[in-house]
């Protein structure tokens, strides 16, 4: 926001408005703090709360220690998570601070102003959103407002409600309709504000044969009010949705208005679809909401403006009933909640209004236009279990497309013969829900300004939602965001169809390993998970446990060492099986029987060196013994052979002049795989070892490679191999970092069959006596 021009009738709102523009730069940049104040801060208890300052601090240091707030952990995570608010954003801030200072003027003089500001805003929402004669409350929690319209509904139907109380309601129990997809906790939060029990609330279901499954049931309506009215009970209010909170339909507005004409009721409209209101061409299922005597509306999320209130028009004649109510105050500063809305809307201005709600309709429609080309992606049911929603969308909002945009990947698949089809049914819909959710995740990762979700649909499923009537003025979402993600969506419909498919035939060649165990988990988004089972028996419990523990740690090192693009992990963060080894994604090129080959052949090669270990200590021990035991021999014999006397300080080196000894070298070498002692006379033939190597390292059987193929992966499988290997390396690459290893790196994990210690028994005779002693280094050198 620039500054503000210092010529105005009141120089304390020009200050006003510049501190406030040098605070929010400040705050938006994050270049107040130095170096050395972020390594104090790094070293300080900043998150523990200290006494208050006696002395005081300036705004210099106190928008630092906002700042800090706001930042602390930003620089941990690379990036600032504040979004930049623009300048109608400024103006809604500015609005806050401008309400703090015309709260101190005189009364009469704030009396004016806020009526002023008050019927401004109030006309000009009335007529953006087509609402005549209505009048506005604004509330900061957005459910605020319709707690406040059944309390008006109240004093109406109950004339002596406010002498009599609760009491009224002993005679004639109050009912509050609401429908089934509004969003949770709504009616239990407007009961326990009015102090009514549970029972006054009535949940009536959608359609469950005709019109959208998101729809209340219009026909199942009218039968509770007249079985209520039968029993005595007051209908009291109804809530409708003119979008609803998942998957955005609209009721039927206009013969629910008739309803509760009818019946004596209030109607209650609700939902982002609303905004469509303020644009020229509006579909009449949303057009009937202008006739409902109530609407709680959100500009904020809608035109990008932060902490701006929530407003709810509502139409009454009786300025006394409102007043109880808590519609309307006497006090002139509760009216000044408008002015942060006040500002902005004079900012925007009608037509920037209408270009905003427009520009988030257009991305709707963009979306659902490139949603009709691409195969497997369907969506709710609404009118026929063959209808997708795009041509749902068209009968139920009168050919008009609904600004929120909810799809799911699915895929057809029949049951195996034997199988329950019930059973089958439901897995299948819990992998589908994992698959979208992760689908859903990954958009969202990978385009984050599309601003898309992941909801859940009681019928549908897992779905991913696009709502940019909610989230583009924020994100600044525009048409090049939503082509990117139609592009990453095609990319990532062909894994996921190749990893449902791959399924069962991973389980299948799982099930044939004797040394694997399938793991059986729905919530995991891939091929599935395995466990390698050692094949020794003869363990107790614990050390079996945790030899499994053990082996599959190493085999998941081993596989994400490899490679390949496939991902490989531990599980799920809450995964009931332990020691299990998950897959990831798949592309058409997989083979399957090969990845099932490796694993099996990495974890034997882990337990046999697991095994050899674990022996080794046994084995060295009693090497070491043995070597002690032909040292002390070799000795003796030494002895023998070479006389006492040349063993006597000054008589043997004399003799050993006169008459050398020629001794021959004799040496052992230790096996440590077969634990014994071995004559080294093998060792000094060249061919004899070069053989004896050959015969020992007997070559592997590798799969035949073409230049530039990865594991796992068939050669000529198809075209699109490579695109779809390439966008699963994408969406793994957020997971870990892919290490290349040698052709030989499993052979490097294992232990060679006959590592060799040399021993040499004998010793070369000098002209010098062997000092005593000798003997015994050598055995502490072995040792």
């Amino acid at each position: 926001m620039d500054k503000l021009p210092v010529k105005m009738m009141d120089p304390t709102l020009a200050e006003m408005g510049n501190h406030l523009s040098d605070a929010m730069k400040v705050l938006e940049s994050g270049k107040l703090e130095s170096e050395q104040g972020k390594e104090k801060r790094k070293l300080s208890w900043k998150d523990i709360p200290g006494p208050l300052q006696g002395d005081g601090q300036d705004v210099v240091s106190i928008l630092q220690l906002v700042q800090n707030l706001m930042h602390g952990d930003d620089d941990k995570l690379g990036q600032r998570s504040m979004q930049n608010i623009g300048e109608q954003g400024h103006m809604a801030l500015l609005g806050h601070s401008l309400a703090a200072y015309i709260s101190v003027l005189e009364r009469e003089r704030l009396r004016k102003l806020t009526t002023r500001i008050l019927s401004d805003t109030t006309l000009w929402l009335c007529r953006l959103f087509r609402y005549e004669n209505g009048s506005a409350y604004y509330h900061e929690d957005d459910r605020e407002g319709l707690v406040k319209v059944c309390r008006l509904v109240i004093n109406t139907l109950y004339e002596d409600y406010a002498t009599e109380g609760f009491t009224m309601f002993s005679s004639k129990h109050p009912v509050i309709y609401q429908s089934a997809a509004c969003r949770p906790g709504l009616g239990q939060h407007l009961c326990s504000q009015l102090g009514l029990p549970l029972s006054c609330l009535c949940i009536v279901p959608c359609n469950t044969m005709f019109g959208s499954l998101h729809q209340m049931d219009v026909a199942l309506l009218d039968k509770l009010i007249r079985e209520d009215r039968e029993s005595g009970k007051v209908p009291l209010l109804l809530i409708a949705n003119a979008g609803t909170p998942g998957a955005g339909h609209t009721d039927k507005l206009s013969r629910l208005k008739e309803l509760c004409v009818q019946c004596n009721m209030w109607l209650h409209v609700e939902g982002v679809n609303l905004a469509t209101l303020a644009l020229g061409q509006v579909s009449s299922a949303v057009t009937a909401a202008t006739k409902c005597d109530s609407m709680t509306l959100t500009p904020g999320p809608w035109l990008g403006l932060p902490a701006v209130p929530a407003v709810t028009l509502y139409r009454h004649e009786d300025p006394a009933l409102s007043l109880a109510a808590g519609l309307t105050s006497s006090q002139p500063v509760e009216k000044l909640r408008a002015l942060p809305l006040w500002l902005s809307l004079q900012y925007l201005g009608h037509d920037g209004i209408l270009q905003r709600i427009k520009h988030a309709s257009q991305l709707s429609q963009q979306l659902l236009e490139h949603l009709k080309t691409l195969a497997s992606i369907k969506t709710s049911d609404t009118l026929d279990s063959e209808v997708s929603l795009i041509e749902a969308l068209c009968m139920v909002e009168d050919e008009l497309n609904s600004p929120v945009v909810v799809f799911r990947f699915s895929q057809d698949s029949t049951p195996s013969s034997g199988s329950s089809v019930e059973g089958f049914f439901a897995r299948e819909r819990d992998v589908l829900d994992v698959f979208n959710r992760w689908l859903g995740e990954q958009l969202a990762q990978q385009v984050p300004l599309s601003g898309v979700d992941v909801v859940e649909l009681e019928d549908e499923g897992t779905c991913v939602r696009f709502t940019p009537l909610m989230t583009a003025a924020a994100l600044g979402t525009q048409e090049n965001d939503v082509a990117a993600l139609v592009e990453k969506l095609g990319e990532m419909i062909p894994v996921l169809s190749c990893t449902l498919r791959y399924r069962q035939d991973f389980k299948d060649e799982v099930l044939q390993q004797a040394s694997l165990s399938y793991i059986e988990d729905l919530s995991w988004p891939g091929l599935g998970g395995v466990r390698y089972e050692p094949r020794t028996t003869d363990l107790d419990e614990n050390k079996r446990e945790h030899s499994v523990e053990k082996i599959n740690s190493d085999l998941l090192k081993k596989l994400m060492e490899l490679d390949t693009d496939l991902y490989f992990s531990g599980g799920p963060e809450f995964c009931e099986e332990k020691n299990c080894i998950f897959i990831g994604m798949a592309t058409e090129d997989l083979d399957v029987t090969e990845l099932v080959e490796t694993i099996v052949s990495i974890g034997r090669e882990i337990e046999e060196s697991g095994k050899l270990f674990e022996n080794m200590t046994e084995v060295v021990r009693r090497g070491i013994q043995e070597a002690e035991l032909q040292l002390q021999k070799a000795n003796e014999e030494k002895l023998i052979e070479e006389g006492v006397l040349r063993q006597i300080p000054l008589v043997g080196p004399v003799l050993n002049w006169f008459s050398p000894v020629q001794a021959s070298v004799k040496g052992r070498t230790f096996n440590l795989a077969e634990g014994c002692l071995d004559s080294t006379e093998p060792v000094y033939s060249v061919k004899a070892q070069m053989n004896k190597e050959a015969s020992l390292d007997s070559p592997k059987s590798i799969t035949k490679r073409f230049p530039g193929q990865k594991l796992f992966r068939r050669h000529g499988a198809g075209s699109d191999s490579v695109s779809d290997t390439s966008s699963v390396s994408q969406l793994e690459e957020s997971f870990r970092e892919m290490a290349h290893v040698r052709s030989n790196n499993v052979d490097e994990a294992e232990v060679p069959e006959e590592r060799h210690v040399h021993i040499m028994e004998g010793m070369a005779l000098s002209d010098q006596r062997v000092p005593e002693g000798q003997e015994t280094e050598s055995v502490d050198t072995l040792r």
